[in-house]
């Protein structure tokens, strides 16, 4: 299961159930894929298939849409 958080534009921002316990959100678009860490800061953790710029409007999206990821995954995973 790998429910969505949200769609900004062609991005697809959503976890897998069953991963590691760290926060983090992975996002899909029609380019790659990309996976971020939530903490202790917002900060990639893998890239498949986009480029410096792309990985920076998403980054971007998940530092400002932080708070409303980490709420989901609490909720998601129940913790």
């Amino acid at each position: 299961m790998s429910p969505t958080v949200f769609r900004e534009k062609n991005n697809r921002f959503f976890f897998f159930s069953r991963e590691e316990r760290r926060i983090h959100v992975h996002v899909s678009c029609p380019e790659g894929e990309a996976k971020f860490w939530l903490e202790p800061i917002v900060a990639l953790n893998q890239n498949h298939g986009l480029n410096p710029r792309k990985l920076k409007e998403l980054q971007e999206i998940v530092e400002e849409r932080k708070d409303e990821i980490i709420r989901a995954w609490k909720k998601h995973f129940k913790s």
